[in-house]
């Protein structure tokens, strides 16, 4: 998550530095934006609409492994509980 805080924090900057300097961002307008948020939704629908026709009585697999990662994939949580570290991986 520290990396997506740190990104903003200095996107902010910029937009404060632009600000002062009477600078228009470069930046796409929001319609752009909003069109690319449409195509990363769009690209998650189709995996979706599969499983949920395609669902067994029995479900064996999460939702998650269903959806294909993209930019906004999970966030690290850190170690792996099912594969603790070895002391010498935890000492540096």
């Amino acid at each position: 998550m520290k990396p997506y805080v740190l990104s903003l924090a200095a996107g902010l900057l910029v937009g404060i530095v632009y600000s002062f300097l009477k600078v228009r961002s470069p930046a796409p307008p929001l319609i752009a934006l909003i069109g690319l948020l449409g195509i990363l939704v769009g690209e998650q629908l189709p995996p979706l609409v599969r499983h949920l026709l395609n669902r067994d009585a029995v479900e064996t697999t999460a939702l998650g492994d269903q959806v294909k990662p993209h930019a906004l994939d999970h966030l690290s949580q850190g170690q792996d509980a099912a594969h603790p570290a070895t002391d010498t991986e935890a000492k540096s």
